[in-house]
């Protein structure tokens, strides 16, 4: 059984067939589904789908690509979102400066101000990072000085160098299906030395489908595809890899083995 640690179903090329795309992510064994925000108005939507689903759950953030239209936001409006039913972790969250669409100092001072509450409420901290090893890095580590937070950072694709300052300040990592590329060799030696106890899996679904599925609107159900890659990639069962990317999920995201408010 596998969980999808990142998907947006409330994008579209999930949205129109949402049940269906459930549907089929659970008959190819995926048993739990994070479900992603980026932006305040999505919030409602996202945690709402999450509290109609025994086996979704959802985070509350702002992407970096959103930064400047939430340059004002309080830290309070996030604190408090982080106590909505099925609310399990913070983010996504982070630094993005390939694109450059938000003003880099707002990105930067809106992700510390999500590390700050994932500090306070222990909520995972979900990092998008592009183009942006270094800032991320130093963030990261002036942040963990201040006081420990637990983190992940999603979509890894950044250099082992980054992985491996990451991995020592106790993040976890999660693999998407660009690993499964086949310009993706940099990463794969990356995703071969990553800790058994340190692994997820995810689709950042309707995005980045792995082959075979290339060029397809990306689903949860196709989690299973990039876990048999990494599983043969790092010669191991596909059995092992699931119930370790399942255990370390649990093991981040504690507020997922609560049950929600009647």
């Amino acid at each position: 059984m596998l969980v999808d640690s990142h998907c947006h179903l409330q994008y579209k090329g999930l949205v129109e067939d949402q049940q269906g795309v459930l549907e089929r992510a659970r008959a190819a064994g995926v048993q739990g589904f994070l479900n992603i925000s980026t932006k305040t108005r999505e919030w409602d939507d996202v945690i709402g789908t999450a509290q109609r689903e025994p086996d979704i759950w959802a985070s509350v953030g702002i992407h970096p690509h959103e930064a400047d239209a939430h340059e004002d936001l309080g830290r309070d409006v996030l604190r408090e979102a982080t106590d909505r039913d099925k609310v399990i972790a913070i983010g996504e969250t982070g630094l993005d400066y390939y694109y450059d669409r938000s003003d880099r100092a707002v990105q930067r001072a809106l992700f510390r101000m999500h590390i700050d509450v994932a500090r306070e409420t222990q909520l995972p901290v979900i990092i998008h990072t592009r183009d942006a090893e270094d800032d991320t890095a130093q963030i990261l580590t002036e942040e963990m000085e201040k006081g420990a937070f637990p983190a992940l950072i999603h979509c890894f694709t950044a250099s082992a160098e980054f992985g491996k300052t990451v991995l020592d300040l106790g993040l976890t990592i999660s693999l998407s299906g660009i690993v499964t590329f086949k310009n993706a060799q940099d990463l794969q030696a990356v995703a071969k030395d990553v800790p058994a106890d340190r692994l997820l899996v995810e689709t950042d679904s309707p995005f980045l489908a792995p082959i075979p599925h290339r060029g397809k609107p990306c689903e949860p159900a196709f989690v299973r595809n990039t876990a048999e890659f990494l599983a043969e990639l790092r010669g191991e069962p596909l059995e092992e890899l699931a119930a370790n990317t399942t255990r370390n999920f649990h093991a981040l995201f504690t507020r997922a083995g609560q049950k929600a408010a009647a």
